[in-house]
């Protein structure tokens, strides 16, 4: 493979070598960032790689899409369609999790602290500003999910800094919990209440009816497992075409149904809205 003598023949070696090491490599430019898309892909108007979750090249004419542009084909790494990034190229970057890796970033001191009290030794590669921890197992990429720690896996790059010291240790679960978030606070929320319609009499056998009705209610949205938003407004219409009528529902009831929305993931906008337009739907609003 003939390459013009004015390609930085160490970088494209090192690239060379990773992807031959089943490590998929991307060409990084000064500021350590990857190289712009191709006038074909500006603005993501070609559509992106499909899928965007594995790394290769798409087919346009240079190391496009950012960490998706790593591969290990050695045959477009050193093709004429890289050779203007690689003259430019002023470090190497890898996806990790194309690898079946997972770097954790340590940006300093106190991160490094912690990373040895918490973690598993690993493999580490010392950085600029601090070390590069790397195990074997893939996780989704997430930035800051401590002070000064960054994870790069899936659907991220790294610089690649060498191949470090130490035994490579299996990703362990410490690490996973670092980018499961915790739900978010549930906040109370003061929605209206329909009015006793018909003199407020409740057609309703016993009030163990009401709460069944607002327990299956509760058990419909917590099971939903896709289109929460809408199993959230079907249920309230539900109860509301039921229940909104007579006046027997309080705002004890009410509160135990968005609660149950927002544990699923719904702002309590969200909530509010839903309430209103089931409320609207069934013409039970009052100007």
């Amino acid at each position: 493979m003939t390459q013009p003598t004015d390609i930085r023949r160490d970088l494209l070696a090192t690239a060379l070598w990773l992807a031959a090491s089943g490590v998929p490599p991307l060409p990084l430019r000064a500021g350590k960032v990857p190289f712009g898309n191709c006038p074909a892909c500006a603005k993501n108007a070609c559509g992106g790689r499909p899928n965007m979750k594995t790394p290769g090249p798409c087919a346009c004419p240079a190391p496009c899409h950012g960490w998706a542009a790593a591969t290990t084909d050695q045959g477009v790494i050193g093709s004429p369609r890289w050779v203007p990034a690689w003259r430019e190229a002023a470090g190497v970057a890898y996806h990790p999790g194309g690898a079946g890796l997972t770097v954790v970033d340590l940006d300093n001191a106190e991160a490094i602290a912690w990373a040895r009290a918490s973690l598993p030794t690993t493999r580490t590669v010392p950085t600029t500003r601090g070390e590069h921890w790397i195990y074997r197992g893939a996780m989704q990429g997430a930035n800051n999910v401590r002070s000064g720690v960054d994870i790069k896996s899936t659907m991220a790059y790294t610089r690649w800094l060498g191949p470090g010291t130490g035994l490579m240790a299996p990703l362990p679960d410490v690490v996973r919990a670092l980018t499961v978030k915790a739900p978010a606070p549930v906040r109370p929320v003061s929605v209206a209440v329909p009015a006793p319609v018909g003199g407020g009499t409740c057609p309703h056998r016993t009030p163990t009816y009401l709460d069944r009705g607002i327990a299956m209610a509760e058990q419909r949205i917590t099971e939903a497992r896709s289109a929460v938003h809408a199993t959230v407004y079907r249920t309230f219409l539900a109860v509301l075409s039921t229940h909104g009528r007579c006046g027997c529902l309080t705002e004890t009831h009410t509160g135990r149904l968005f609660t149950a929305a927002q544990t699923k993931g719904e702002t309590a906008r969200h909530c509010t809205e839903a309430w209103t337009n089931a409320l609207t739907t069934l013409g039970l609003t009052h100007g």
